[in-house]
């Protein structure tokens, strides 16, 4: 994946909302913007404009402002409307919304990039000019083939991405104002073949005719607005819809919390036939923002489990890192585990976040000639250094058990470091208290335990 763009807030043209409005009522920010500062300066200004609608210019420019890191293409397009705060929270990354686009290009043969020619010529039309689309209407496109159908819209930006190539494309959303707006930015975007659908996706669902794709982000909130990451407690329940989606598409694409277990969401859902072909954790600057699960029929009835799993696909992805494993093959392997301590001088590993979520450890060990630390650490060590190595990478300086003499040798003129544990029977925080070393710094400590059961101190630099 691309890293996140670098442009200026001054170098992309404010929204032409924003911008016609400041005209208007000859008012000026500061250039260039700080993150939120425009926001807070109008904010305190707002009596003196009462014509204003305040809180939509506010939200624009906010939105705006959000959209320079998590949405760079979209910030850089002045007619983009943006969403109240949580939309903009909850919607995926530029990042995350490419990747799912050659994801469903490469398992439906379509070019992701072949409607860049909607780009161009958008249309016109108001939304009150916009008529609400069927299930059965088909709007030819040339040079797309496909179709896709996104059942949970939201603000649309995995829609935008992923629905380029196809020749039709159907965004359903329940909220009105998210429709509303979706409209307005896809003909912005030059997206001519996207039809919105204002409804809920369950009962657009039951009048589907089949598509290529169908996309779900469950909503991954309660009815009191909190959190859920189980599968069964989000919004719509794609356990209970499964059979359905699966009649009604060739591929399901499931986009879960980064929470949830893999494991215990590939066991559900297929709990009545084999159908989860990909596993994809996505993270972005190692941190895990996705889980996205490939669903699709059984090519025959006699398809059995052992040929299933043989063909389930895990992808750990981390911006342009990506390790892919079968499942049978990690299931066989074992981790290689260091026969000694390990000494300065050695190499110290810790796998991305995508791969700590895999856990596919004993794969490490045999793609990599390192060993792990012991069993349960999740670090691994090297005698040469592995330059793309899928993670973060330390020279070990010192190793130290916690007896307090050798201890205090070990630490002897480092005041503040990182400190993390791993296998170990102490919290960072209790850990710091302890050593009594502050935060920060270029030293990174490593408290662990290793195949003998010996707990160790690990003083590195990273590199």
């Amino acid at each position: 994946m691309k890293q996140k763009s670098n442009i200026g807030h001054s170098e992309l043209p404010l929204p032409r909302y924003v911008r016609d409005v400041l005209s208007k009522y000859n008012i000026s920010l500061p250039s260039p913007l700080g993150e939120g500062l425009g926001v807070r300066l109008l904010a305190l200004q707002s009596h003196r404009y009462p014509d204003i609608d305040m809180p939509f210019l506010l939200n624009q420019l906010a939105g705006w402002q959000t959209a320079h890191t998590k949405l760079p293409s979209w910030a850089a397009n002045e007619d983009i409307i943006y969403p109240p705060h949580l939309s903009m929270e909850q919607c995926s990354s530029e990042q995350t919304a490419e990747y799912k686009a050659r994801l469903v290009a490469r398992l439906t043969g379509v070019n992701a990039s072949a409607s860049s020619a909607l780009h161009d010529d958008c249309s016109s039309l108001s939304v009150a000019e916009e008529t609400t689309p069927t299930p059965q209407q088909v709007h030819g496109r040339k040079g797309l083939k496909g179709s896709f159908c996104d059942l949970t819209g939201g603000f649309g930006v995995d829609f935008s991405f992923m629905s380029r190539g196809f020749e039709r494309a159907v965004y359903v959303e329940q909220q009105e104002k998210l429709c509303e707006l979706a409209r307005h930015n896809f003909r912005a975007l030059g997206l001519k073949q996207a039809e919105v659908v204002h409804g809920d996706g369950t009962a657009y669902l039951h009048q589907l005719d089949h598509v290529s794709v169908i996309f779900l982000d469950p909503a991954r909130r309660n009815e009191q607005g909190g959190k859920t990451v189980l599968i069964s407690d989000c919004t719509p329940d794609v356990l209970t819809l499964e059979e359905e989606l699966l009649e009604k598409a060739d591929t399901v694409v499931v986009k879960l919390s980064p929470m949830l277990d893999w494991h215990r969401a590939v066991d559900e859902l297929n709990r009545s036939g084999d159908v989860v072909r990909e596993v994809h954790i996505i993270s972005v600057r190692n941190e895990c923002k996705e889980l996205l699960l490939v669903l699709q029929q059984a090519k025959s009835k006699t398809e059995n489990k052992t040929a299933v799993e043989k063909a389930l696909q895990v992808f750990c992805v981390n911006d342009d890192s990506v390790i892919s494993y079968t499942l049978d093959e990690a299931s066989a392997m074992s981790q290689r585990i260091l026969p000694a301590a390990p000494v300065d001088g050695q190499y110290l590993y810790e796998p991305n976040a995508s791969l700590m979520k895999a856990g596919c450890f004993a794969l490490l060990t045999a793609r990599y000639p390192l060993s792990a630390l012991s069993l349960n650490s999740h670090l691994f060590v090297s005698d040469e250094s592995i330059d793309d190595f899928p993670g973060r990478k330390f020279m070990i300086t010192s190793v130290s058990s916690f007896n307090k003499k050798e201890l205090r040798r070990s630490l002897s003129g480092i005041s503040k470091a990182n400190l993390a544990v791993r296998n170990f029977p102490m919290s960072v925080a209790d850990l710091r208290k302890r050593l009594k070393i502050k935060e920060g710094g270029d030293v990174y400590l490593f408290a662990t335990t290793d195949a003998g059961g010996n707990h160790l101190l690990l003083i590195c630099r990273k590199i």
